[in-house]
């Protein structure tokens, strides 16, 4: 419950907090799926809402979850060695048109095969080659044939993983853009560094600049940003380049085999170039990644158990602490479910499912009780993120002014940008211009935090809760503050 003391012309309120886990848009765990060009499988919107609606116990969990976020993996088995067919980009949007009915978002990639060809090779996981992606050319093809479909459903796309090149799309094991493992020479030579910055460009060429490209190891980012010859000592973003349309401010970063090993398992490798051999990277580029990420998309998934303890919950292991370290936003649901479970059991996974991404709690709030039309209207808000992250898609802030008795809805923009509202306290202050043409009254006020697309911000399943008691308005989405503005 809200209470409140009374200072002249303004109303400070403390608001409780709630300790409910509950879904939130772009965060959390999410449901992996896919399906292949060759059996196209459609999406279902029912069953998407489900996911999001009601506890779902994905794969071999032993703990329930409801998700927001679906992994979506398109195989593109077909078009290895031509263009992608109407009917495959149909039924893509046929996809993307039952995630928004459902009112979720996508974490999308594309591959060329998930098949590993096990054999008698140099590489330690006997993997062998040829691995089954496409050429170069034919690769750069398809994203551009993709474009028009991800700039139209960008909306429904919390962030699109860089894929295509190498089985699952990892960008290890591949024919054409520079083999990574041992089979081949040891190193990613700098021609097949500047081959895998063109697909990374189109890519982030092909979404709008709202929109992040996941890469799978920090060296294929720094490879980008500085050019093939860059060394792992590369540097990280900085705040003052955070969350612009520039590309090193696009590119985030999805680990598949998250505590898996002490460099888990070959993501913080240093993979060499032509000029610059293979060498030890593996605590440079964690500290690499724990600054950059700050700022960027976040999210992946377990793959064995083995790192054990180290991968479980405090005190025996630091599962928590890495996730916050690195500002994880979101984690598959349904794998390594070994790992998972042992979260579980162990007691950290409902503090997981709280705190994958942002998870922002009110604490007090003080507001003009009264207020002229087309005056400034100061308010002051002490939030807390509780998350290992902050939101990392724009959206708007708005105070919401409703009146009680006719119920009209007037809404004031906030200068606030909560891509900026980074795990620990914080302080809003801000002076609101009130509308002109507002009608005296009393007004109940909210703040809401709605999609940045015009017609996802009239959905309430887009908008963002606050984690405080008896605020949420699940009709609306917005979160109410306990206080009425009296307007002359």
């Amino acid at each position: 419950m809200a209470s409140l003391s009374v200072c002249s012309q303004n109303k400070t309120i403390l608001y409780g907090l709630d300790d409910a886990d509950f879904t939130n848009p772009e965060r959390g765990f999410y449901i992996p799926g896919g399906t292949r060009a060759g059996h196209f499988e459609l999406l279902n919107a029912d069953q998407l809402r489900n996911y999001r609606l009601t506890p779902y116990k994905a794969g071999k969990a032993g703990y329930l979850v409801k998700a927001t976020l679906v992994y979506r993996g398109y195989e593109l088995d077909l078009f290895k060695d031509k263009p992608l067919s109407n009917e495959f980009l149909n039924n893509l949007q046929k996809d993307f048109d039952a995630v928004k009915e459902a009112g979720c978002k996508m974490i999308l990639r594309f591959a060329y095969t998930n098949t590993a060809k096990n054999g008698d090779c140099r590489d330690e996981y006997k993997i062998c080659p040829p691995y089954g992606d496409a050429p170069v050319a034919i690769t750069l093809h398809h994203v551009e044939q993709l474009k028009p479909l991800l700039q139209k459903n960008a909306a429904v796309i919390a962030v699109l993983q860089e894929g295509f090149i190498g089985i699952w799309g990892e960008n290890y094991f591949t024919d054409y853009f520079g083999d990574a493992s041992m089979n081949a020479i040891g190193i990613i030579p700098d021609s097949s560094w500047q081959q895998r910055n063109r697909l990374l460009k189109a890519l982030l060429d092909a979404l709008p600049a709202s929109r992040m490209v996941q890469v799978r190891t920090p060296q294929i980012k720094q490879k980008y940003v500085y050019g093939p010859s860059a060394p792992v000592t590369s540097g990280a973003l900085t705040i003052k380049e955070a969350f612009s349309n520039a590309d090193k401010a696009r590119i985030g970063f999805h680990n598949d085999c998250f505590l898996s090993s002490p460099d888990d398992y070959g993501t913080f490798y240093d993979y060499g170039s032509t000029s610059q051999p293979r060498q030890p990277a593996n605590n440079v580029l964690r500290n690499y990644i724990e600054a950059d990420t700050r700022f960027t998309a976040v999210g992946g998934e377990t793959c064995d158990d083995a790192f054990s303890p180290q991968n479980d919950c405090a005190p025996a292991g630091y599962a928590e602490a890495e996730m916050q370290r690195m500002h994880y936003s979101f984690l598959n649901a349904a794998y390594n479910t070994d790992v998972n479970n042992d979260w579980d059991s162990s007691g950290c996974m409902n503090s997981i499912k709280k705190k994958l991404g942002y998870r922002l709690l009110l604490h007090t709030a003080t507001l003009p009780v009264q207020a002229k039309r087309g005056q400034l209207l100061k308010i002051s808000m002490q939030i807390e993120n509780a998350g290992y992250a902050s939101p990392f898609n724009p959206r708007p802030v708005h105070l919401v002014l409703r009146n009680t008795k006719t119920h009209a809805v007037y809404t004031c923009n906030l200068k606030a940008d909560v891509r900026f509202w980074f795990t620990g306290k914080f302080v809003i202050n801000e002076a609101i211009k009130l509308p002109v043409n507002i009608p005296a009254g009393a007004y109940q006020l909210f703040l809401h935090l709605p999609d940045a697309d015009p017609e996802l911000a009239k959905r309430p399943e887009y908008a963002i809760r606050l984690a405080n008691v008896n605020m949420w308005e699940e009709s609306t989405g917005f979160n109410n503050l306990s206080h009425t503005l009296h307007i002359k």
